[in-house]
């Protein structure tokens, strides 16, 4: 069985796109569950999720709902994962939209019993937004989105690879901590697409690029071990050269976007990615 964990906080608005995407899903034939954690919430998400959980008709998957006092992903995470009894475990946000193959394709790749990391395809959705646009037309051309298995918004692990780990760690970034315990090797991309919505406005894409980048300093500071299964594709020159003489208002402001993330003070307590 693959249990799929959502941490929650505040997505009401997300929440039932998210569920009802999973509820569209072919069923994986150990079959799944779903697990909302709604953390530190002051809307209705628990009860959107208990809604979607009462509507058997709407969800063909059990659905339990767990509620935190406390706001943290983190905290989260291993909540869910305390109440999981999947072989499999799916980690998604709750603004993720996932293809109907999704759990099928990511059961299957996680089925072998060597420890596995499994992802989806990232698609990155239009948005509102025109700098959003424009910064995730440059973005969609950086290598280790478009070919690798980053595991954005989405990544999934096998018994053997959840026993990489025990607890999840008190870090931000937590999708690079479970990527980086895998080699590359042992990483399966998926063809099934998932929906990885982006931040809108330049001011929120500067703030969610300092906190990625803080995350990707803290767990090269507290896990320094696990850089060696970093493969991060590099970037041609000649590949930025061109992909930004094609698109040059995307290029300016996506590289506005990355260097404005580096000034500035890094977040020292936890907040939303997105």
């Amino acid at each position: 069985m693959i249990s799929v964990i959502i941490p929650a906080h505040n997505e009401a608005e997300t929440l039932p796109a998210c569920l009802a995407a999973i509820a569209a899903t072919a069923v994986p034939t150990g079959g799944a569950e779903v697990i909302v954690v709604a953390n530190g919430c002051t809307d209705d998400t628990a009860a959107v999720a208990r809604a979607m959980a009462e509507d058997h008709a709407a969800m063909p998957y059990p659905l339990r709902v767990i509620e935190l006092s406390e706001g943290g992903k983190i905290g989260a995470l291993n909540a869910g994962d305390a109440a999981a009894g999947g072989d499999m475990r799916a980690y998604l946000d709750a603004d993720v939209i996932i293809a109907p193959q999704m759990l099928t394709e990511l059961a299957s790749a996680l089925s072998d019993a060597a420890p596995r990391y499994a992802s989806g395809t990232v698609v990155i959705p239009e948005s509102p937004s025109a700098l959003t646009r424009a910064f995730a037309r440059f973005y969609r051309t950086v290598p280790f989105l478009r070919d690798g298995v980053p595991g954005c918004g989405l990544y999934a692990v096998n018994r053997a690879g959840r026993a990489r780990w025990q607890a999840f760690p008190d870090v931000i970034a937590d999708d690079t901590f479970v990527r980086l315990n895998f080699t590359a090797a042992e990483r399966v991309k998926v063809a099934a697409p998932y929906d990885w919505p982006l931040v809108t406005g330049f001011g929120n894409l500067i703030r969610v690029r300092r906190r990625q980048d803080a995350g990707v300093a803290e767990i090269a500071a507290q896990f320094p071990e696990l850089l060696k299964n970093d493969d991060k594709l590099p970037y041609r020159a000649r590949d930025v050269l061109r992909n930004a003489l094609h698109q040059p208002f995307s290029f300016a402001v996506y590289v506005a976007v990355r260097l404005a993330g580096k000034l500035g003070r890094n977040p020292t307590s936890w907040s939303r990615g997105r």
